[in-house]
């Protein structure tokens, strides 16, 4: 069986010192940049009066009780779930209690939630604009050159990946493109940034859509949203809990285990 021939390019050696180098360099000072925008662009938090704060945590009280019951004896459990259920029907922790059950208002009228959006259009376009400058500089300097080539074997499905701009289809998976290696950078300049700017930084791309991602605070919902009807369904899930103990015939269950050693 004959052996299968190494494909092989001849590439000047000087376009590892023009293109990944360059390309790297300013991926890294982006990510600098689009850090120190980020904070310059953020805006102070507003100050809370004792009753909105209230009210924002007070759901999370019962979404720990549900998730930590068990480690509760069964009069204490019942002793906050009565509590909690009561408060939650009775709207004592509403910060208007006057307004309830009226529809919420609308979100566009609140200046908190429109300083909200804001902060999150002022983010999407710190990261879009550099994203779209560097695109368009790869694409009109450097689009269509093999910079590099792996050290390590490559199924055929990598190839559309590291083989972005650059139309063959017969070259091994293994040689990479220059538009190729600013997408690598993107997901790979992470611990660089971390190195540089600290572990809370608006640098990387990847925290920050982890971050877009994440599912609300269940300490309260969104603008617009009804916080009583939060409360009654939250007051809903604590009747239907059905409580054990983590220490329910653990005298049983230690004697078994001595007797079994």
């Amino acid at each position: 069986m004959a052996d299968i021939p190494v494909q092989t390019l001849h590439r000047d050696p000087q376009l590892f010192y023009w293109i990944l180098i360059p390309i790297t360099i300013v991926m890294v000072q982006t990510g600098v940049l689009r850090h120190y925008a980020s904070v310059l662009l953020q805006t102070a938090p507003k100050k809370q009066d004792a009753p909105a704060m209230r009210e924002q945590r007070s759901l999370g009280r019962g979404v720990a009780l549900r998730s930590n019951y068990h480690s509760l004896s069964k009069k204490s459990f019942e002793s906050r779930r009565d509590y909690l259920i009561s408060a939650y029907e009775n709207g004592d922790f509403l910060k208007e209690p006057e307004k309830k059950g009226q529809p919420p208002a609308n979100p566009m009228s609140d200046p908190g939630a429109m300083d909200g959006m804001m902060g999150m259009m002022k983010n999407n376009m710190a990261m879009m604009i550099p994203n779209t400058l560097i695109m368009s500089w790869i694409n009109a300097f450097f689009s269509g050159y093999v910079t590099m080539k792996l050290p390590f074997p490559l199924t055929i499905k990598f190839k559309s990946m590291l083989q972005a701009g650059v139309q063959t289809k017969d070259m091994d998976p293994r040689w990479m493109s220059s538009i190729s290696w600013y997408f690598l950078c993107i997901f790979g300049l992470q611990f660089v940034y971390v190195f540089l700017l600290g572990n809370d930084n608006a640098a990387s791309q990847l925290n920050q859509q982890m971050q877009a991602q994440q599912m609300p605070n269940p300490m309260m919902g969104g603008p617009g949203q009804d916080p009583d009807k939060q409360f009654k369904a939250e007051a809903e899930n604590l009747a239907v809990v059905d409580h054990y103990s983590v220490l329910d015939d653990v005298e049983g269950r230690l004697l078994a285990s001595l007797k079994k050693a």
